[in-house]
């Protein structure tokens, strides 16, 4: 597990959870961060913008990481 020793950066780590589909928002990409030991993960998550593109990281990921449904047949 990546620690703040690694050498991938907060923001780094953020993206890349918020891509893999086990974050489903910014409260869970933000935990997470926290769990493995980053450091100043408020501060770096604090923007509007970078928020923003993890909300929609996070949506895209859990959408295309969810099983699709079968269309419903005509009647």
């Amino acid at each position: 597990m990546p620690t703040a020793d690694s050498t991938q950066s907060t923001i780094e780590r953020a993206y890349e959870l918020a891509r893999s589909g086990r974050c489903h928002s910014v409260a869970e990409v933000s935990a997470r961060l926290k769990q493995e030991r980053y450091d100043a993960v408020e501060a770096h998550l604090a923007g509007p913008s970078i928020r923003r593109e993890l909300r929609r990281l996070c949506s895209e990921a859990t959408r295309s990481s969810r099983p699709q449904e079968p269309a419903a047949e005509p009647l």
